[in-house]
């Protein structure tokens, strides 16, 4: 599933009605489809698929927060019936594209039908079902998945936490390598047949391949969105290359030569995340002498305020009550803008914390299951610093899902899915320590001085900055296996090329090609579009640089909080409540003037961290 569960996305596996129940309303075979045969189909697909959405949804609930075998059967039931829906949609959608005289939104409500569907199924007997069921089991086994540490067996949640921590370089080997070859490896060949099942559906709905369906959604070319991704990757690249330049040289110092060489790539496990897309866990490796101490921690500061967090062998009255309470921290944020609180459904329904007695997806993910009010959260949540900026991010979510309900089915989403991704996270780089103040976590007089900004700017793009080639190139590497240029027998060849190429990292071991490490990664299983998440370190900068200005701020960009600023809640309400109704440059300049995505306004952001990383590195060989 996606990160955020917006049902209308067209995605449980993405919906439509079958294609026998279509056939009977559609115009007769050999007729010319007319303005009024496409008028209606629109309103019919709208209808059905709002209807199907909320049933579809409720089971993806019950089997992200149930994982058994009998729910794994009921979502791989509702994902063959969704996937048969969507490429049914898409196809009759296909035939009224090119009819001259469409209204706006009915072309613009074709274009989502046909171009919405994540994984297409072919119209062969059986490849519906076939895709849904390899699909469900993928998402299933990344869920189930564990690693080792000290040769115990521990959970994916527990190895991301632990591997945020730990400074053992030899156990920090070990949860890496058990976890790629326990969870992905095995992933290899159903992904291949799935990805061959799945280019047969894109291919029947008129693309080269389900990477080039994927890049369509953009109103754009997908040629040009390709390019329009590595121009903004060339914009913040001198940035990247001098964090990882500086990195590099604390780990060695850290570490020594025989672990991490002074050139060169960077050993992936020993940046703090399983992924080493987010590097902001071994802040305390490289923090600057003098400014790297910036004297508070937020976790820390949750549990000096009593912020417990909640043991599996806890069952008292206050189980989960620290970490809801943290989700009510992110809601005040919201609230300050001007909106209006979360329904009490939210508190009832949504998953804060990892049950203790069953399996569940405890990946972050926010949901609309009604696609009005029915909104939660889903995680396993722990109190430390990167859950609490979770949380903002995922909320973000459910106030822009809430902010467009009133739209007509197939606009309720954002003007593109970086937008979305972007929301929460502009709200989380207002978490600053002025912030932080304001809501009773840190004490005035702790407030670091600006003698300390190198060292919150560099806490900031450890993960901010450090995120951008890994958010580019998981859809770079889908996008080949997509189009066959990454072949079956190379997808761990051609996964670890380009985490060389793109994040300048290798594996603590060598890889065998047999290996499916790509699988690791949740987003891979769950066929979740990545690129958003790339476009949302973009865009994210984009929001906030347009809050700070409509709230006046007039300091360096870095420390702007726009905390309880309704001026600002309003316009940024004026832009989510679009939703996907217009082009993303509209939706864009509604809120900050420009139809342009940039990474101008993140340069901008860290141009005193630049400054300083160049006279860092000054003298030290950059790239690997």
């Amino acid at each position: 599933m996606k990160n955020y569960i917006s049902i209308a996305a067209l995605a449980f596996a993405t919906l439509s009605i079958p294609s026998l129940a279509m056939a009977q309303d559609a115009p007769s075979k050999g007729a010319a489809p007319t303005v009024s045969d496409a008028d209606a189909f629109v309103v019919r697909a709208e209808k059905d698929l709002f209807d199907f959405s909320v049933e579809a949804g409720r089971v993806a609930w019950i089997n992200s927060t149930y994982l058994t075998d009998d729910t794994d059967s009921v979502a791989a039931r509702y994902g063959e019936i969704g996937t048969e829906k969507a490429v049914g949609y898409a196809l009759e959608a296909a035939r009224y594209q090119a009819i001259p005289g469409l209204s706006y939104d009915t072309k613009r409500k074709l274009d989502i039908l046909r171009g919405g569907i994540v994984l297409p199924a072919p119209t062969t007997p059986g490849a519906a079902a076939e895709l849904a069921t390899i699909s469900t089991k993928l998402q299933s086994a990344y869920g189930k998945g564990r690693g080792t540490l000290r040769g115990k067996e521990i959970n994916g949640s527990d190895i991301e936490a632990e591997m945020g921590t730990n400074r053992n370089p030899e156990e920090l080997k070990e949860m890496w390598v058990s976890w790629h070859d326990n969870v992905g490896a095995p992933m290899g060949t159903d992904y291949s047949r799935m990805v061959e099942i799945a280019n047969k559906g894109a291919a029947e709905l008129g693309y080269a391949d389900v990477g080039a369906m994927w890049r369509s959604g953009y109103d754009m070319p997908a040629d040009d969105f390709a390019k329009l991704t590595d121009k903004l990757w060339l914009e913040v690249k001198p940035l990247y290359d001098e964090l990882h330049t500086y990195v590099r040289t604390q780990l060695n110092k850290k570490y020594g030569d025989a672990v991490q060489s002074k050139t060169g790539p960077i050993r992936a496990d020993l940046l703090g995340n399983m992924w080493a897309q987010e590097w902001g866990n071994i802040y305390d490796l490289v923090a600057p002498a003098g400014a790297g101490d910036i004297g508070y921690d937020i976790g820390e500061l949750l549990v000096a305020k009593g912020y417990k967090q909640t043991e599996l062998t806890d069952f008292s009255p206050n189980r989960g009550k620290a970490e809801k309470d943290m989700v009510k921290i992110g809601e005040g944020f919201f609230s300050s803008l001007g909106f209006a609180p979360l329904p009490k459904t939210f508190w009832d329904r949504a998953q804060f914390i990892k049950p203790a007695d069953r399996e569940v997806v405890c990946h972050a993910s926010a949901w609309d299951i009604d696609n009005v009010d029915d909104l939660r959260i889903k995680m396993c949540i722990k109190v430390n610093s990167t859950d609490f900026v979770t949380i903002h991010h995922e909320l973000g979510h459910n106030y822009y899902q809430r902010a467009y309900n009133k739209q007509p089915y197939f606009y309720l989403n954002g003007a593109n899915d970086g937008f979305h991704e972007a929301i929460g996270d502009a709200i989380a780089l207002s978490i600053t320590p002025n912030y932080l103040v304001q809501i009773g976590l840190l004490d005035p007089a702790k407030v670091p001085g600006a003698d300390k900004d190198n060292g919150l700017l560099l806490r900031q793009a450890m993960d901010k900055v450090a995120f951008l080639p890994f958010g580019l190139l998981i859809d770079k590497w889908r996008w080949g296996v997509f189009n066959g240029s990454i072949t079956p027998a190379n997808y761990n060849k051609g996964w670890t090329d380009l985490r060389l190429q793109y994040q300048g990292i290798v594996p603590p071991v060598e890889r065998p090609a047999d290996r499916f490490d790509a699988g690791a990664k949740y987003h891979i299983p769950g066929n979740t579009p990545y690129t958003r998440y790339f476009l949302a370190r973009i865009l994210q900068f984009q929001f906030y640089k347009a809050a700070c200005d409509i709230s006046g701020w007039k300091g360096p960009l870095h420390r702007c909080s726009f905390y309880g600023n309704k001026e600002v809640g309003t316009r940024l309400n004026a832009m989510l409540e679009m939703g996907a109704s217009k082009p993303w440059p509209e939706a864009l300049q509604a809120f900050t003037g420009t139809r342009e995505m940039s990474g101008k306004p993140m340069l901008e952001y860290f141009a005193p961290l630049m400054k300083w990383l160049k006279a860092q590195n000054k003298g030290v060989k950059k790239g690997w």
